[in-house]
């Protein structure tokens, strides 16, 4: 698997003239950060050797280089599912990219449902734990020391510092943050009552299916990390509805400006 991260990086690095010291990963509905970036290069995750392609909607495909918030960065519009088929092996291989690229730091955006019962329907929570319930890890197989250490400390998978510093610009600007647990399931179903109430009593405010085996694989990496979710529906009783993709969608799209400008102000801070 090393040969293959250093030939993708290899191929990236021949075709940008700038070295991230950022990496961004979107999520669901909230491709519209890249509007904000001054893009040097876009890479179409199709050209790029030994790259998954993005299958869901909302996820366009394609790696965004250039500038935000006076930085570097790489920004991947769309990401990968582990319920697309992919391991979580192809679902994490970009993040391994990105560290060969230089990266720093890791920003992670994702669409969640809220099971905690203070949330509202577009509201932000900034993660700051995880509970891994997708049925493999990331890490699982023959460890890359290169890469980083065989059983990897987690008790710091979310920089305390960054989110504190992210509390303080929402705050600036007015905008409304909750902080919280995202748990990440498989997918691609949205989850039962029965499953809603499972989160809840393992201790998450959030529920979602993806950013955890990314940010495991980062932190493998001693990569620092920071990730938002826009809480897009509520797996609390009594205001449990049937919910679409579209929906999803369209939630994120309206919350987006609020973490958008939370995510600028942050970087140009770092």
């Amino acid at each position: 698997m090393l040969e293959q991260i250093k030939s993708t990086a290899a191929y990236i690095q021949s075709k940008i003239s700038i070295q991230p010291e950022i990496g961004i990963i979107l999520g669901t509905g909230l491709g519209g950060l890249v509007e904000e970036i001054k893009i040097k290069h876009t890479i179409d995750y199709k050209e790029i050797p030994n790259f998954p392609v993005s299958t869901v909607e909302g996820h366009s495909g394609k790696l965004i280089f250039g500038e935000l918030g006076g930085k570097n960065v790489v920004a991947m519009q769309g990401r990968f599912h582990f319920y697309e088929g992919y391991t979580l092996q192809q679902v994490t291989f970009p993040v391994r990219v990105m560290k060969l690229l230089g990266i720093k730091n890791l920003f992670v955006s994702n669409a969640a449902g809220g099971v905690n019962s203070n949330f509202e329907i577009g509201e932000l929570m900034i993660i700051n734990d995880h509970i891994n319930m997708f049925p493999s890890n990331p890490l699982i197989g023959k460890n890359i020391p290169e890469l980083g250490p065989r059983f990897p400390d987690m008790s710091d998978a979310y920089d305390r510092i960054i989110i504190e510093k992210a509390k303080a610009v929402a705050a600036r600007n007015n905008i409304k943050v909750a902080e919280g647990v995202y748990l990440g399931l498989s997918g691609p179903t949205f989850e039962t009552p029965a499953e809603y109430r499972m989160v809840k009593i393992l201790g998450a405010d959030a529920v979602g299916m993806s950013t955890v085996p990314e940010v495991i694989v980062a932190r493998h990496m001693k990569i620092p990390c920071f990730a938002m979710s826009i809480i897009t529906d509520l797996g609390v009783e009594g205001k449990i509805v049937q919910v679409t993709h579209q929906d999803v969608q369209e939630v994120a799209a309206l919350a987006e400006k609020k973490m958008t400008i939370i995510m600028k102000e942050l970087i140009k801070e770092l």
